[in-house]
């Protein structure tokens, strides 16, 4: 999928090395998404298994016709039998935050994922303090939803998180 020069395509080999950097670079993964080490090989049994893609969720890689720039991701969160939204989230290399890379990124995730399933809802959490990704969320058309308290731990302590959703009829 493409909107101006953001697009999105399904992981390959030559990515893995990316999204293992955001498990053991705390820079990389930044302040937000820093949880500490974890098993950077988590991604390439997954995508030996499916490629990462599967009927619980995903992940895409964001790029532009020269680099890659991080990836998106999805779940589905099974709410009563035969019922179920999507949560979603992104990750992008420091070098491509601030250039509305992840509004384009989320944007085309949402309209995929509207086009290709039949969920009726995408939710997305943020920090309280991420304001970035906040501002992003709001211009792609995701709703302010409410404040999730103590939900995330990281770096010492709980951390609030803030609640976003987009309705299939809200869609751009």
């Amino acid at each position: 999928m493409i909107d101006d020069t953001v697009r999105l395509r399904p992981v390959r080999e030559d990515d893995l090395a990316m999204l293992e950097q955001f498990m053991v670079d705390p820079e990389a993964a930044g302040p937000f998404s820093w949880f500490g080490w974890t098993d950077p090989g988590r991604f390439r049994r997954r995508w030996t298994e499916n490629g990462l893609l599967s009927a619980d969720g995903g992940q895409l890689m964001v790029t532009t016709d020269t680099d890659t720039l991080g990836f998106v991701a999805w779940r589905k969160v099974v709410t009563v039998p035969h019922s179920y939204y999507w949560n979603i989230g992104i990750q992008l290399l420091p070098q491509a935050q601030g250039r509305g890379v992840g509004t384009q990124a989320q944007r085309l995730l949402a309209r995929y994922l509207f086009a290709h399933t039949p969920a009726a809802r995408i939710e997305a959490h943020t920090d309280v303090e991420n304001i970035a990704e906040q501002r992003a969320l709001e211009k792609v058309g995701f709703t302010r939803e409410g404040v999730l308290r103590s939900v995330v731990f990281r770096d010492g302590r709980w951390r609030d998180s803030l609640s976003y959703s987009m309705l299939r009829d809200d869609a751009p």
